[in-house]
């Protein structure tokens, strides 16, 4: 079978495709027949090693794990021995290790199933984004029983990157009165998914508006906390979902901001928070829902097949994805513009 794998740390050209043996799962683990795959800024900082710190994990001089990939759909080819939820055949999607590969093995209690409504692509580009948005949201009392107020009014920053996109669509369904920052291209698209109000980040500094936020999910950090907390109703959460550096600042800014975050959120009423994704078969499930019954249509910027990997991480690397950039096995996509 054919994997993308790195040896060694570097720009997107350390990526190569090889071909190895079919992993074969342990007790807990299905063997999936990989359809599509989605790259997240997870897979670059791995393929970089950067920030440092991340190598204390994943290797000091080179990576310990070769394979890249994390968000997976596809098909269970075979099941280890303990395996209880699926069999062969099943239509699943989730997280595992290798993802941009053929095959890939996954842990039962990382997936679910796949909604009949959706595609594989379209599946494959929901873990992680998902789960991020989801998550952030909940941490901001949405979807919480007796949510205060009923309506909550939740400005999004970065609305139309891979997690925005997915947080857009799920802060409406937790019945949210939603606006979305982002560039001007992008206006239309995120209207399209049930904005209520759009801002246009490069004609209009949102955070000089008057108007007020119960929660803000911000995706890029491009502002100041003082900044925020100035849009930020006297009881309302602030959600850090990343940094807008992704070089070797990136850990550095992004710790800073978050032990100023939980500094302050001591001496003042609003909360400020960090949340990243947390894998778990409950909350792919309340996903799996959404995208069932229309409340959530995942957002495609561009696929590409498995040996154009490096030329998708390159893609995303440049911060200006709209929705989510896909692998799509077995085919080969021309996303010239």
């Amino acid at each position: 079978m054919q994997v993308a794998v790195y040896t060694r740390y570097g720009p997107p050209d350390v990526v190569q495709i090889t071909d190895v043996e079919k992993p074969i799962p342990e007790d807990n683990e299905v063997l999936i027949k990989v359809r599509a795959a989605s790259v997240n800024p997870y897979d670059w900082h791995f393929m970089r090693g950067m920030p440092y710190l991340l190598r204390l994990r994943a290797g000091l001089r080179k990576p310990k794990d070769k394979r890249l990939g994390v968000d997976v759909a596809g098909q269970v080819e075979t099941v280890g021995r303990n395996v209880t939820q699926f069999k062969p055949g099943d239509e699943v999607f989730g997280l595992c290790r290798g993802a941009f590969g053929e095959y890939a093995c996954a842990s039962e209690s990382k997936l679910a199933r796949k909604p009949e409504n959706v595609t594989f692509e379209q599946a494959a580009s929901v873990p992680i984004a998902g789960l991020t948005a989801l998550q952030g949201l909940r941490r901001g009392g949405l979807g919480e029983k007796g949510q205060i107020p009923p309506r909550p009014k939740v400005l999004i920053n970065g609305a139309a990157g891979g997690v925005g996109t997915f947080a857009v669509q799920i802060a409406k369904s937790f019945g949210a009165d939603v606006t979305g920052v982002c560039s001007t291209r992008n206006l239309d698209m995120l209207r399209s998914i049930g904005a209520d109000r759009v801002i246009d980040y490069t004609q209009e500094d949102f955070t000089k508006r008057e108007q007020r936020y119960d929660v803000i999910l911000d995706c890029v950090a491009n502002h100041s906390l003082s900044a925020f907390r100035q849009i930020l109703n006297p009881k309302g959460h602030y959600i850090m979902v990343g940094a807008a550096d992704g070089g070797g600042r990136w850990m550095i800014g992004l710790l800073a901001r978050l032990i100023k975050a939980l500094v302050l959120s001591c001496f003042v009423s609003q909360k400020l928070v960090m949340v990243g994704a947390k894998a778990n078969k409950e909350d792919l499930t309340i996903l799996h829902d959404l995208m069932q019954a229309g409340k959530v249509t995942p957002v495609i910027d561009r696929r590409y097949s498995l040996r154009e990997v490096p030329e998708a991480i390159r893609y995303l690397e440049q911060g200006h994805t709209r929705g989510k950039v896909l692998i799509t096995l077995g085919h080969k996509h021309n996303n010239k513009t």
